[in-house]
């Protein structure tokens, strides 16, 4: 099979036939199959998301010729023609009225019922891909399944009573697990070539402090797929070389990377890439190859990524080992380990236990920055740390991977170089990227809060939740609704990136609902 397939095409497949082999290629074909339509409709759409989640009314192959024949029409209106032959997608939750009676704990526990979706029978003409159990989507332009925000959304399911949602959501991942060899960044045909942060261990072991510690080894075949998805490559590395997900520093060390199986323009965000390719002189399939893994870090996009702190086109992602990715795949080892413990194969636990250890050692000493007070992005080929602050420091802390001092130095640094009126600021640069200054964002909060109480910084714990719980509910009482993002500064509506603020919205709802738990008397809810 050729490694560019029309979506049409692939859709069916994938229901039909489960193909684990499409996940190492690049599988996207939207542009092939609609011609000059695609770019063009992009531009003319309000979102150009929306293209690649429209289901054709007419055979593409019939809607590319028809625009080509018509195009040139005096008074052609690309619009209505589009309109015309495509069921364009709605906004997620976008009909949703909150009753001016209910508080925000009701807002959310109702609108879980408007972000659910129910399973489906795959439709050969469209992109999502189906799953066997009801899940969450987050909302607004949103309208499938997002790896990591899910793990966040889980939360706040807990505490609405939705561990039915819970355990639906887990077994959806194992299936996508089963199916492809890794959960792609979101249910879509065209995120097939990438992943996303890998919450799924974190997300058993959530299910697990429910249901008893039985669930771990229930989910053992996932997780050693997942694993061997991230590590694919690592027992064949020569040191200072890297493969797909994986590097061997100099000195043998084995970290991970983000990357994506494509070196091509995102279908979702074509004709973005392709402006920012052209504005660059590096060669456009390594602007492509490092702007797909910025997507999949989660942080798309953020001066994080970019050589030169404020230009996308300089983006490097793949040149980076950072903390974040390390942590969860330390995660991922040490629940591996516990689930092998469990199944009774002692060795293994040994063995994958021995793993996380030195990953952790690994952590504490490649990535921490002395200077800097804190865990920083570590550019593998030059052999040092980029020294940025940003609130990725906080995932060693919850994780457990930092020791005393560290974190000691961390709560000091996040006090100092990203505490804001309304919570934690991503980083400490404006560059019009949405995952920088002034934005918080909900999953950092809590990453950030669960993390400093985890090694006694309670104080400022206390103080990032508080800030942030009032921010959401003044939003709530003169919107509302929740957000995607938060200008945490409080200068204005948080902004900045590829697309506007988004209603909804899934992980925002699950740390408010979880955090209302842990901090009841944070602000009055109603």
């Amino acid at each position: 099979m050729s490694s560019r397939v029309t979506t049409s095409i692939l859709a069916m497949l994938l229901w039909v036939a489960p193909l684990p082999a499409l996940a190492q290629q690049c599988v996207a074909g939207f542009p092939e199959t609609y011609g000059d339509l695609f770019a063009d409709a992009q531009r003319a759409l309000p979102d150009p998301k929306a293209m690649v989640d429209a289901i054709p009314r007419q055979p593409p192959a019939a809607i590319a010729a028809e625009y080509a024949q018509r195009r040139g029409e005096p008074g052609f209106d690309l619009r209505a023609f589009v309109e015309a032959r495509f069921e364009l997608p709605k906004p997620a939750g976008g009909g949703y009225r909150t009753d001016p009676d209910h508080d925000v704990v009701d807002h959310i526990d109702r609108l879980w019922q408007e972000l659910e979706r129910q399973p489906r029978p795959g439709d050969a003409r469209s992109s999502l891909l189906p799953l066997p159990h009801p899940y969450i989507v987050p909302g607004g332009r949103y309208g499938e399944i997002y790896y990591w925000d899910s793990y966040f959304t889980m939360l706040g399911l807990a505490e609405s009573g939705r561990q039915d949602l819970v355990r639906g959501m887990v077994d959806n991942f194992a299936a996508l697990i089963d199916r492809y060899g890794h959960v792609p960044n979101g249910n879509r045909t065209y995120y097939l070539s990438r992943s996303q942060p890998p919450f799924f261990a974190p997300m058993v072991r959530l299910l697990a402090d429910h249901d008893g510690p039985q669930v771990l080894a229930r989910y053992l075949p996932q997780l050693e797929r997942e694993y061997a998805f991230w590590m694919a490559g690592a027992d064949s590395l020569a040191p200072g070389t890297a493969h797909r997900r994986v590097v061997r520093l100099d000195d043998g060390t084995v970290l991970n990377r983000y990357w994506d199986d494509c070196d091509t323009p995102r279908d979702e965000s074509h004709i973005m890439d392709e402006a920012t390719a052209a504005a660059s002189s590096r060669p456009a399939a390594e602007v492509y190859r490092n702007l797909r893994a910025g997507a999949e870090s989660g942080w798309d996009f953020s001066s994080r990524w970019l050589a030169d702190g404020r230009s996308l086109h300089t983006i490097r992602t793949v040149e980076i080992v950072p903390p974040d990715l390390n942590s969860l795949v330390h995660a991922l080892e040490s629940t591996l380990s516990e689930a092998y413990r469990l199944s009774g194969r002692d060795e293994r636990a040994d063995a994958l236990l021995a793993r996380a250890q030195a990953r952790a050692d690994a952590i504490r000493r490649v990535l921490w920055n002395e200077e800097l007070g804190a865990y920083a992005d570590f550019l593998w080929r030059e052999s040092r740390s980029t020294g940025q602050p940003t609130l990725a420091t906080v995932y060693p802390l919850y994780f457990g991977i930092a020791d005393e001092a560290q974190a000691a130095r961390i709560a000091t640094t996040l006090r100092e170089r990203l505490l804001q009126p309304h919570g934690l600021a991503t980083t400490a640069i404006r560059s019009g990227e949405q995952w920088d200054l002034p934005n918080g964002w909900a999953p950092l909060q809590w990453l950030a809060i669960r993390g400093l109480e985890r090694y006694g910084e309670r104080g400022l714990a206390s103080e990032v939740a508080r800030r942030w719980i009032r921010r959401n509910l003044q939003v709530f009482r003169e919107q509302r609704k929740l957000v995607e993002k938060y200008d945490v500064t409080g200068a204005a509506a948080a902004g900045g990136g590829e697309y506007p603020l988004q209603d909804g919205f899934g992980w925002t709802n699950g740390v408010l609902r979880a955090l209302m738990v842990l901090y009841p008397d944070a602000a009055d809810a109603r």
